[in-house]
């Protein structure tokens, strides 16, 4: 409980108030694109397959309709194939891939900064600590033997401190970007995975004789 004591960070200098400030940024984030990632992860097996019976059905307005209510990246991927369903193939790709390169972007924003956070805290605890050692030097230098203890572990505690500060920020900073880092490759593999899929379902949906389509099978 000691650590949580304000009078604890007042001792580790001007130092503290940067880190503080950097990690309470860091903190909001990583609780925003945490939430924000999350939302965008969906049953994708689920939400294929019924786009995909929607177009068996000829419903493509219902079908985008879907994609318009459903949050995420890779509803949006879908929509872009699916607003150029009647174009060749080559368009739908280039559609795909466009559509691809806008969202992640938007999943990348902030994570970054978690990272620049993660580089920057053991420098600022790095400067807290010289300016302390600075102060415990000119202690030593001014008054020598006669130097008051307390004034001299006071310098060297400070020191310690913004050290322990800037390091304990740095770790979390760099475990906080892992983990981003990780949900965000598996938002953009599900993207992917989904953009090839549906390319080649509509490709062979595209190939298939009218007589051999599965509404003629059913009509028949």
């Amino acid at each position: 409980m000691e650590f949580l004591n304000f009078t604890l960070f007042q001792q580790g200098g001007p130092v503290m108030w940067p880190l503080l400030i950097i990690s309470v940024f860091g903190f909001i984030f990583f609780v925003e694109r945490t939430l924000f990632l999350h939302q965008g992860q969906i049953q994708v097996r689920t939400f294929v397959d019924g786009i995909q019976n929607l177009l068996r059905k000829g419903r493509l307005a219902e079908a985008l309709a879907v994609c318009e209510e459903t949050p995420g990246p890779i509803p949006n991927v879908v929509k872009a194939a699916l607003l150029n369903y009647d174009a060749p193939i080559s368009r739908i790709r280039g559609a795909i891939q466009s559509a691809a390169l806008i969202e992640i972007p938007i999943l990348e924003r902030r994570i970054g900064t978690i990272a620049a956070i993660a580089r920057i805290a053991p420098i600022l605890g790095l400067l807290g600590t010289i300016l302390a050692g600075y102060d415990a030097f000119f202690i030593f230098q001014n008054e020598g033997a006669y130097a008051n203890p307390s004034d001299f572990a006071g310098a060297i505690s400070q020191a310690l401190l913004t050290t322990i500060a800037g390091l304990a920020i740095a770790a979390m900073a760099h475990l906080a970007h892992h983990f981003l880092h990780g949900r965000l490759r598996a938002v953009v593999h599900d993207m992917e995975s989904v953009g090839h899929d549906l390319l080649q379902w509509i490709e062979n949906m595209k190939n298939t004789p009218p007589e051999e389509s599965p509404e003629r099978e059913e009509k028949a």
